[in-house]
C-alpha cells in the first residue's frame, strides 16, 4: 500500500494539579478553545471537549505520525502557560502529571460525544476518581490508586 491511513480516536482525561477546582465556567469555553486550536496545530483534530472545575474531558483523533504522549506533553504545557495568564488566582495552575488515554471505535463516537457534552450533569452523582476508576477498571487496566493521584 503507497499511503498510511490511520484513524485513532481516544478519549482522554486529566484533571488538574490535586483535582483543585481552578475550570471557572468564565475560563472554559476559552480553555476548550485554546485547546482545540493546539490539537488541530498538532494534527489531531477535537470532536469534542468539555470541563468540570476539577478535569477535562477531550474527544480526538490522534495524528498517525505524532505519538499520544508527544501530544498529550503539548495540550498540557500550551494550555497550561494560556491559563496562567487569565487572572490572579491561576498564575500557580497546572494539570496533574498523568492522564488517562482511551481508544473509542467509530461506532462508539456518539456515545462518547454524549458523555463528555453531560459532564456536568454526571459530576452532580460520582467524583472524578470515582469516575476515573471505572473507567480503568472498564478497559481492564491494572491500577494502585495510591500511585494514581497527584
Amino acid at each position: 500500500m503507497a499511503q498510511s491511513l490511520a484513524k485513532n480516536l481516544v478519549h482522554l482525561i486529566f484533571s488538574t494539579k490535586n483535582r483543585q477546582p481552578l475550570i471557572s465556567e468564565e475560563v472554559q469555553s476559552c480553555l476548550h478553545r485554546y485547546m482545540t486550536g493546539i490539537f488541530r496545530d498538532l494534527g489531531s483534530p477535537v470532536l469534542c471537549v468539555n470541563s468540570v472545575p476539577d478535569h477535562i474531558h477531550i474527544l480526538f483523533n490522534l495524528n498517525k505520525n505524532r505519538a499520544l504522549a508527544d501530544v498529550i506533553m503539548e495540550i498540557k504545557r500550551g494550555t497550561s502557560k494560556w491559563i496562567k495568564t487569565q487572572g490572579p488566582l491561576l498564575r500557580r495552575f497546572n494539570w496533574q502529571s498523568g492522564y488517562g488515554a482511551f481508544s473509542v471505535s467509530q461506532s462508539a463516537v456518539a456515545q462518547v460525544t454524549r458523555y463528555i457534552v453531560e459532564q456536568p450533569k454526571h459530576h452532580r452523582k460520582k467524583t472524578f476518581q470515582e469516575e476515573f476508576c471505572a473507567f480503568l477498571r472498564r478497559y481492564d487496566i491494572e491500577f494502585d490508586d495510591r500511585y494514581i493521584w497527584d
